[in-house]
């Protein structure tokens, strides 16, 4: 009987276990994750550079800011950095560089012929370096080869070229408009000068004289040089262009018997005079030194091709045409005045 019973009451226990449901297993979601934007790097725009222009060499010269500190390698680059109202920024120069007055008070590199002293240049950490045509391209590349930026200016064959550089070097100074008032001036100058030139039909004859170490063939300027096409814009005859190249020594003989109608001593700055004229042997054959007709010139307004050289066209035109000058100063800038000096009888 016990064994009916518990075997009765394992069978209930089962069949209500069979009757319970089994549990069905519930997929428990995921957590989603908004993804964090992914920072993209932000590209930094490369600056433009100040100024990239072309040289007279065919060189391309990039200026990444508005050059502060500045070389000049020659007196008529100097002289255009003051021009153009740079001068403020210029930290060296050559040493025979001395004008305005003010050029005097920048530190000198020392001289640039045969070579430049590139430790001096280099000490003064220039942004960039001005070079005109008496700096050879051997000596560009060296002052290139260490870094410095450089450009470089040919000799110019006439007034036109120098005006350009002047504007060329407003450019690179960021002093365009300056440059442009310069350049304006001396071209209204020029052409007030050349007007008053074309009313007379006389062309005297000129001598003008480079170098006399030897009196007897003195040094001048032949045909198609600088100093000959300003004598002829002045409204002379220039007698050394009867040389065959365009700088020559003249014999005295060549001299006497073309008898130039006045003599200009571009010789003066180096401490000729008429009186020292008058007694070189054989001179008194001369019929401009017999009427006292040797007039000395300062030199670095014909020989340095810069922002005075107006200045010297005028002084040329005021010695050989006297009659159409009758004005013996005539105010250029205001940091010059020239005079036409007097005959020395």
């Amino acid at each position: 009987m016990r064994r009916i019973l518990g075997f009765a009451l394992i069978l209930m226990i089962l069949a209500g276990c069979a009757g319970a449901p089994s549990p069905t297993p519930t997929a428990t979601p995921l957590p989603t994750r908004t993804p964090s934007p992914t920072a993209l790097p932000t590209a930094t725009p490369t600056p433009a550079p100040f100024l990239s222009a072309t040289d007279d060499f065919g060189r391309t010269v990039v200026l990444q800011a508005r050059p502060q500190r500045i070389v000049t390698l020659a007196p008529s680059a100097t002289e255009m950095i003051f021009a153009v109202g740079a001068g403020d920024r210029l930290v060296g120069r050559d040493e025979l560089s001395d004008y305005p007055p003010e050029a005097k008070n920048v530190p000198s590199i020392g001289g640039t012929y045969p070579s430049i002293n590139t430790e001096a240049i280099v000490a003064l950490r220039p942004d960039l370096i001005l070079a005109p045509g008496v700096i050879s391209p051997e000596q560009v590349k060296a002052l290139e080869d260490l870094g410095l930026v450089v450009f470089h200016q040919r000799t110019p064959k006439d007034i036109e070229e120098i005006f350009q550089q002047i504007l060329m070097v407003g450019r690179l100074t960021g002093n365009t408009e300056q440059a442009g008032k310069v350049v304006a001036d001396l071209r209204s100058r020029l052409t007030a000068m050349e007007e008053k030139i074309r009313q007379t039909q006389t062309r005297p004859k000129v001598f003008y004289e480079l170098d006399a170490t030897d009196p007897g063939k003195p040094w001048t300027a032949g045909p198609g040089s600088f100093i000959d096409r300003l004598i002829a814009r002045a409204g002379g005859q220039n007698v050394g262009a009867s040389l065959s190249s365009e700088w020559g020594q003249i014999s005295l003989e060549e001299l006497i018997r073309q008898d130039p109608d006045l003599i200009i001593l571009g010789t003066a700055n180096y401490g000729e005079t008429p009186e020292k004229v008058r007694q070189r042997p054989g001179w008194n054959r001369l019929r401009a030194v017999r009427e006292g007709r040797i007039y000395p010139i300062n030199a670095d307004l014909i020989s340095r091709p810069g922002p005075r050289i107006v200045d010297g066209l005028e002084a040329l035109a005021r010695i050989i045409h006297p009659e159409l000058f009758p004005q013996p100063a005539v105010k250029g800038p205001a940091w010059i005045a020239l005079r036409l000096p007097a005959p020395v009888r």
